[in-house]
């Protein structure tokens, strides 16, 4: 297990994430479905689903980047409608994650914090690309030059040195391999244990598995089953999954 010292520092908070009746429609087609949803602070929740199924619009409505149909959702309670003030508190890994090509990875690290009023020293940078598993020799190579994954590595470490109240990702492990996906696993289990709330969007029933604490599968917008993850094995839920989707 590797040490990830850059986070101890994150203390013990009062957060959580709290949906009411999330409903959004596209051009009539129902993405998201009065959906209900909370989750504590320290929890990590995994929202399991195929493509399409209404995870990544649940996502873009806590952020503010779509706005509902009708519904609301509180963050810290704060009202995500409160653009601004919500955001404070949310750090975001998308899969697809937006960096300057003509940047070092470095580089870009030490823009987007200082854009969020995030100042880190030069070791508190490189440590945390070490601790999201970005070899150093890479750190001062421009991102034109990365593989998808070393991008993906990039845009965890600015999320991560936000400190934020509450993460959320939306298929997070894209393009990482089995190791970097394993430490990315283990940096959430830290987070949670400093009181970071955690929502992952993923079809990737493995690593939901191995790192949330309780579960939901979402189809056509709604949410159609929730579980605790102790209470159920990887086949167990891999066959769970495939009977509701399937159904």
């Amino acid at each position: 297990m590797i040490d990830l010292p850059f986070f101890k520092t994150i203390g013990k908070v009062d957060n959580m994430i709290k949906i009411n009746n999330f409903t959004k429609t596209f051009d009539k087609n129902m993405a998201v479905n009065s959906l209900n949803l909370e989750i504590a602070k320290g929890e990590i929740y995994g929202l399991l689903g195929s493509n399409g199924a209404g995870k990544s619009t649940t996502i873009n409505m806590l952020l503010g980047f779509i706005e509902p149909d009708s519904g609301s959702a509180t963050i810290n309670e704060i009202n995500v409608s409160n653009h601004d003030e919500s955001r404070l508190n949310i750090g975001y890994i998308s899969e697809n994650v937006s960096l300057y090509p003509y940047l070092t990875g470095y580089e870009n690290l030490e823009y987007f914090c200082k854009l969020s009023g995030t100042n880190l020293s030069n070791s508190k940078l490189k440590s945390l690309l070490n601790e999201c598993g970005l070899e150093e020799e890479v750190h001062n190579r421009i991102l034109s030059k990365y593989s998808k994954g070393m991008r993906q590595k990039v845009g965890i470490a600015i999320a991560l040195a936000k400190k934020a109240k509450v993460y959320l990702l939306d298929e997070p492990a894209s393009g990482l391999d089995p190791l970097a996906s394993n430490e990315l696993s283990l940096l959430l289990k830290k987070l949670s244990d400093g009181g970071a709330t955690v929502l992952m969007a993923s079809h990737d029933i493995f690593r939901v598995r191995e790192t949330c604490d309780r579960i939901g599968i979402i189809k056509n917008g709604e949410l159609i089953k929730e579980m605790k993850t102790s209470d159920v094995s990887t086949k167990e839920l891999e066959n769970i999954y495939l009977k509701y989707i399937q159904n």
